[in-house]
């Protein structure tokens, strides 16, 4: 049994694991291991993992189970104290995992602790899928110390304290191994995106808490395992509404009703606009399918373990503040 499992969940991503696996390799060493688990990629990933890294253990899937099911499956075959789930295009560097297992077994009430995540591309920049902390706003809009909507900051080290965060991006989170089985894992539903932050919105409805530190920094590309698509609107919306109805409180809930199909709508529209309609009608699935699911939420609306109330919730639109010039993290706040 490992201390900890760096588990890196691939789909036909050769080209990630040539280029970044050897850092990850490299710099896991002592009480933690290296895992890869493969959606039944048809890529040859398996067979370049083979010859190059014989020993990494490799848990097979027998279909694409998306982000979701595919961690959720391979997880089941590790046995960890923790989990460090790493997407397959991210750079580490020395002594990055030691600062995150450190937090889990100090703070008894931590269930998963981030890294602080800059650009692969321009490492003086934060990286737009989890920066240095994740938060959201009331309507369910994510954001990051470090990344407002499209504005990403530039890391001159004014978000390097460990602190308290509403979520940890999927790119990279170190979690508690009991507490991720004990809440179900992912939701399976979901397939890929807003997965982490939801189970991680039940972790604290159950108590615990989500930490960032930044001691520990990673590179990640960004859009790598799945690039900008009709489809990756698809999922944030959809998904992000159905999070929204399992965990946001019925005053939340109502907000959201009242003012996200305006919100959409107009996102909607300025992708007509901008001539990307694929992208328009993408949002008008997610709806349609968040409607589909109405019933099947409620019930797991019902299965939360709701002994906490939540705090770090920003109680302004972070869309209005941005359209009114704010752009940076220490001034939202």
């Amino acid at each position: 049994m490992a201390r900890l499992s760096v588990v890196i969940l691939n789909w036909n991503g050769r080209r990630h694991l040539e280029r970044y696996l050897p850092s990850v390799v490299e710099h896991t060493t002592g009480e933690a291991e290296v895992v890869i688990a493969d959606n039944n990629s048809t890529d040859d990933s398996l067979v370049w993992l083979r010859i190059n890294y014989p020993d990494i253990k490799v848990v097979k899937l027998d279909k694409n189970y998306g982000f979701a099911g595919g961690y959720n499956r391979a997880l089941k075959h590790i046995d960890s104290d923790y989990y460090l789930l790493l997407n397959s295009d991210v750079e580490v560097t020395a002594g990055w995992w030691q600062p995150l297992v450190e937090v889990l077994d100090r703070e008894s009430d931590v269930a998963v602790v981030a890294p602080k995540l800059r650009s692969a591309t321009d490492p003086t920049m934060f990286e737009y899928a989890g920066a240095s902390g994740g938060f959201i706003d009331f309507l369910g809009y994510p954001f990051c110390r470090g990344r407002i909507l499209s504005a990403v900051e530039r890391d001159e080290g004014q978000y390097d304290d460990s602190r308290d965060i509403f979520w940890a991006s999927g790119a990279a989170m170190c979690c508690r191994a009991s507490v991720f089985h004990a809440l179900g894992g992912f939701d399976e539903d979901f397939f890929a995106h807003m997965e982490e932050i939801d189970l991680q919105w039940r972790m604290q409805l159950s108590g615990w808490r989500i930490v960032v530190e930044p001691r520990s920094t990673v590179y990640h590309l960004g859009g790598g395992t799945l690039p900008p698509s009709s489809m990756k609107v698809f999922l944030n919306h959809r998904n992000n509404l159905a999070m929204l109805y399992k965990c946001a409180t019925p005053w939340q809930r109502l907000a959201v009703a009242v003012i996200r199909p305006f919100a959409d709508g107009a996102e909607a529209l300025g992708y007509l606009l901008t001539l990307h309609p694929h992208k328009a009608w993408a949002i008008v699935r997610a709806w349609g399918q968040f409607l589909v699911w109405h019933r099947s939420l409620a019930h797991k609306r019902k299965a939360i373990r709701r002994t906490h109330s939540v705090r770090g919730i920003y109680r302004h639109s972070i869309v209005l503040r941005y359209l009114f010039g704010v752009r940076s993290f220490k001034n939202m706040m």
